[in-house]
This record gives structure tokens, sequence and C-alpha cells, in this order.
């Protein structure tokens, strides 16, 4: 079946098997695991102009063009998800330009939009994983999204970029593969995870255990914990987005008397705006994988992983192996506060590492690197552009396979 224009599909990689299985970081192995990726733009001659793309906490694999299906995810691929995540930075003449780039994004490994997760069939008993399915850490992403990369025979990435929880993930795989990329772009992210996020999601955890339907993670089909997933919406949306914007949002809801609870009447369209998007979350995303990385993001360490006491230690590898850093903050930012990303440019200079940092200066809240090119566009450019040229590289001309 021939494709629209713009429009993408999901590929799948067999990331393990009985032969050959993974090995989870924290000691559990799976021999039937795959991987769910999608790729723009063509990979050239010389294999060195990929960018390797990290989502968000409910990202997916879809990052540009327009999906209509991905097989097997029992109606999670809503219309919501249908027109790729970040379609306003990729493609031709756009920020990771498809005519000069090869772009992948892979969902991460625990997630629920293709690659193996608590929502997979067990094949040994037909049914979802659910708790059975083991911790994944931000290692275990970085270690399977370079096994993709050692499928599709890139050896050296030209970029890694992620924002928010995918800024983490490019930065523990520019610190535990310092040789396999050149440029690292962490957008609205940070270096650890703060007592402040800490509670936050440590809330959303909560919301989701506490809901009787959940079973300890082993819910059945149509009976999943939709009340408690939808609260951990509720406590992460108003990070993401900035109050002001939800305000602006809201007076164009109505609040529904269908919406009403039990004993409280809601009173303000606010109330009503932020229940809308809980219950609209639920239809799309499944709350073990939304367990399995909010875990990630708890448990992100960096030094950890890299088997080093301090950041100057952990940064002296992106010194060695001359990275440059694009560090975006964003002004009005309640998730990754900018101060976040100011510690990480300090620890970036004190180890030597070549930096950029720009302050954008937004409106939106976290929720400004997805909506907003203009912003970020320019500097991305001049930067993925200057430092393919330092590499010696000059993509006008170099062939594509």
């Amino acid at each position: 079946m021939s494709k629209a224009p713009g429009q993408t599909s999901t590929q799948f990689l067999q990331l393990a098997s009985a032969d050959k299985p993974f090995v989870f970081a924290g000691g559990q192995s799976m021999e039937d695991l795959c991987l769910a990726y999608e790729t723009y733009g063509q990979l050239n001659a010389t294999r060195s102009n990929a960018i390797l793309l990290f989502h968000a906490l409910s990202g997916s694999q879809h990052a540009a063009g327009f999906n209509p299906e991905v097989p097997g995810l029992d109606g999670r691929w809503t219309a919501d998800v249908q027109k790729g995540w970040w379609d306003l930075f990729i493609g031709p003449g756009k920020a990771l330009d498809t005519d000069r780039y090869f772009v992948i994004c892979a969902n991460y490994l625990g997630g629920c939009y293709g690659s193996s997760g608590p929502a997979s069939p067990n094949p040994k008993t037909g049914k979802p994983y659910g708790a059975d399915f083991p911790a994944v850490l931000s290692s275990d992403v970085v270690r399977s999204q370079a096994a993709l990369l050692d499928h599709l025979g890139i050896e050296v990435l030209h970029a890694v970029i992620g924002a928010s929880v995918g800024g983490l993930l490019a930065i523990n795989f520019a610190t535990l593969l310092p040789q396999r990329v050149r440029l690292v772009v962490p957008i609205a992210s940070g270096l650890c995870t703060t007592v402040l996020t800490r509670l936050t999601l440590f809330e959303q955890v909560l919301a989701i255990e506490n809901d009787p339907q959940f079973r300890g993670g082993n819910y059945e089909a149509g009976q999943a914990p939709e009340y408690g997933l939808a609260l951990a919406r509720m406590i992460s949306h108003k990070t993401f987005v900035h109050l002001d914007a939800i305000e602006r949002r809201a007076r164009q809801s109505v609040v529904s008397s269908g919406d009403q609870l039990a004993w409280y009447q809601m009173g303000h369209n606010v109330e009503s705006y932020m229940l809308h998007q809980g219950k609209k979350f639920v239809r799309r995303f499944d709350a073990n994988s939304y367990l399995r990385i909010i875990n990630l993001w708890l448990r992100f360490d960096p030094l950890r992983d890299a088997g080093v006491s301090d950041a100057a230690s952990l940064f002296a590898r992106s010194a060695q192996a001359g990275h440059h850093y694009l560090v975006f903050s964003i002004d009005s930012d309640f998730c990754f506060y900018p101060e976040e990303q100011a510690n990480l440019v300090r620890e970036l200079e004190a180890a030597g590492v070549s930096s950029m940092h720009i302050t954008v200066h937004s409106d939106k809240g976290h929720d400004s690197f997805l909506l907003e090119p203009e912003l970020y566009t320019p500097h991305l450019v001049h930067t993925l552009e200057g430092r393919w040229r330092k590499a010696g590289q000059v993509p006008e001309n170099d062939a594509v396979e």
C-alpha cells in the first residue's frame, strides 16, 4: 500500500531473543523484546548524518508526519498521537532538516506504543506482562537504542537531542557512550531529579497505586486504573503548561454536568479543563508504562550509571570526546526550572566542555519546546550546521544511500 504525502510508519527491531537475552540494569533478563521506531530523511553514504531523538514522558516514536495506525496497541493510538509530536521541527527546511539529516526516534523500552512494555503480551501466558515487566532505568533505554543504532549501521551520531525526560536520556547517552556522538542537545531538562520533581512524581505514583483497579499492576483488559492515571496526568499537566496558559485555555471550556463528582460540584472552568485532560490521557496510555517511565525519572543517576562519583568525572568523558552541548532553558518552565540548566552548564564549563546556553522567553511554560519552533530553530540550525562543518562534513554534497 502506498503512503500519502507526509505519512510515516513504525518499524520494529527484535531487540532480544532466546540466544541473546536483554539484561536490565536491575539484573532481570528477557528473551522476547522489540523496539518500535521511526526514521525521517536518508542516511548518507558515510553514515555520519544521523540524529537520535529522545521523546518526553508520554511521547512516542512518532515524531514527525502523520501515522494513522500502529498495530497491536488496543486502541491507544488515538487521534491525539497520529500527528508527529515534533512535526513542527522535523522535515525539509525545518530545524532538523531531513534533506540533510537522518532522524531516528524510538519508543522507550517499557513504553506502550509498540516497544515491549507491561502492556505487551507475555508469550508464555498470552496475557499482558503487567507487574512482571521489569523496572526500566535510563541506562536500559540508552543501551536498547544503541542496539538500534548498531542495527542501522551507525557508529557515531551527529547529534543526540532530547527534551524534558528525553534531555536526561540525551545526557545519559553522551556520558555512557561518549565516542558515539558529537553534539548533545538537552532541552528544558537537567542533570538530576530535584526534590520538587521527586515529590510531584511520587504523588503520581500514589495516585495510580491507590486506584482500586490497579491491583498491584495486574489489572484486566477493560478494567484499567483510569481514575488513578487521570489524576496522575492532572498532577503532571500543571507543571507542563504555564498556569496562565491553563487559564486561557480553560476560558474556552464549559463545565459539563456530566463531569460532576459525587459531592463536590465543580465551579470553575479550570477544574473542568484539567479533568478533561486527565480523561483524554487514559484513552491513549497504559498505567503500568507510565509508572515505568516515572520510575526511570525518579531513579535517574548518570553518576551511578557511569561509575563515577562527581560531575567533573562524568563530563570529563564529554571533554575527551570533544562534545559540544547546546542547552536550552525556558524562562517560564515549572517542570525543569531554568536554574537546573544553569547548574548543568556550570558543570560542563568546570569540566572544560564546549557549550552554549540559550534561554527561550515564552509564556507557554515547559510545553514551549513542542509549540514554538521559531524560538529554537535558528539556534538548532546554526549549531547542527556549525558542528557538521567542524567535523569536516559538507551536507550539500554528501551523497545519500
